[in-house]
């Protein structure tokens, strides 16, 4: 039974790997997920806000005083040579690519094109073999336009491509009005790969407070049901491999991913809940699935329920939202 999957151009074991989240930000837990199976690993993620805050701190320091003392500027180094604030990730992306042999997706979370994104040379010359690129970013200005929000990611994914020669792949988010237009934009301006979908956390409202407070619930299986849709009418039709995330938790979630188009199916919620070893679980299940329905190999399942393989295209649709209207 062949469970390889391509991603990133990289020959993977099986699709299964954990994605951005607290178990993937220290090394000796990295080394537990290997040996429970990961193919892959993406690397927590590497704020806009941490490395910013920091830049300004240095920037302070190195100004203070020369208004009156101008040689006191060379008493510190060059401004690009200071610590930004990612000392500490690279050295995560440096000792995680030392301890491991499966391939390290380093991870950058931001809104905007900016100084921040050539962190990213960075983290290629710290040795990682891959960059993911999570662009968080709420539209709340009525006068920006859906245009200049779209334009703001291509910035964003251009200006890190414009650092790096190693692959990037974008977290994308589900809140466009044509998904698919954004994901053939995003691929046509130099994305690898494509990961369905960034999970928007929703703060909740402390009535007797009066106060708004952030409210993390991990993903169940339904949350898949938005991603499913969308890879599978995105597979095939765009030229960069596709990843599931947000709502895989069970072998049926795995199974149901590559057969929309997923390449690779990223875990997070399941591995806090369950712990690593649900990696190696969800291996053997998929290895017996595959063989109770007579699949030789998962290239064999990959994408025969997308749009274009799919029978009834109109499932996908307005005909599969009456139907489920009127299923109550």
């Amino acid at each position: 039974m062949d469970l390889k999957t391509t991603y990133l151009g990289f020959e993977l074991e099986h699709p299964l790997a954990p994605s951005a989240s607290p178990l993937t930000g220290d090394v000796d837990m990295l080394k537990i997920l290997e040996d429970n199976g990961a193919s892959l690993v993406v690397l927590h993620s590497l704020f806009e806000e941490q490395i910013e805050h920091h830049q300004k701190l240095s920037e302070h320091f190195i100004n203070l005083g020369t208004e009156c003392f101008a040689e006191s500027l060379t008493y510190f180094p060059p401004l690009e040579e200071l610590d930004h604030g990612t000392e500490e990730y690279l050295d995560l992306v440096r000792r995680a690519k030392e301890a491991l042999s499966i391939p390290v997706v380093a991870s950058l979370n931001g809104s905007h094109s900016g100084d921040w994104t050539h962190t990213a040379r960075l983290i290629e010359s710290a040795g990682a073999d891959a960059l993911e690129l999570n662009i968080y970013y709420l539209a709340m200005d009525m006068e920006e336009t859906g245009e200049a929000v779209e334009r703001r990611y291509l910035d964003t994914l251009k200006a890190v491509k414009s650092e790096v020669g190693l692959p990037v792949t974008v977290k994308l988010s589900p809140f466009f009005s044509s998904p698919s237009h954004m994901a053939h934009r995003l691929v046509e301006g130099g994305a690898n790969g494509l990961s369905l979908f960034n999970r928007f956390y929703q703060p909740d409202i402390l009535i007797e407070e009066l106060e708004h407070y952030p409210h993390l619930e991990l993903s169940d299986s339904r949350d898949l049901r938005l991603t499913l849709r969308w890879l599978a009418v995105l597979y095939g039709r765009i030229a960069c491999p596709l990843a599931a995330t947000s709502g895989i938790h069970t072998v049926e979630d795995v199974v149901k991913a590559v057969m929309a188009g997923a390449s690779v199916a990223h875990l997070c919620s399941a591995l806090l809940k369950n712990g690593p070893g649900h990696i190696n679980s969800l291996k053997k299940q998929l290895l017996e699935w595959m063989e109770s329905h007579e699949y030789e190999s998962l290239g064999q399942m990959r994408g025969c329920m997308s749009r274009m393989n799919c029978p009834n295209p109109a499932a996908l649709e307005r005909a599969n939202y009456m139907r489920t209207l009127y299923s109550w």
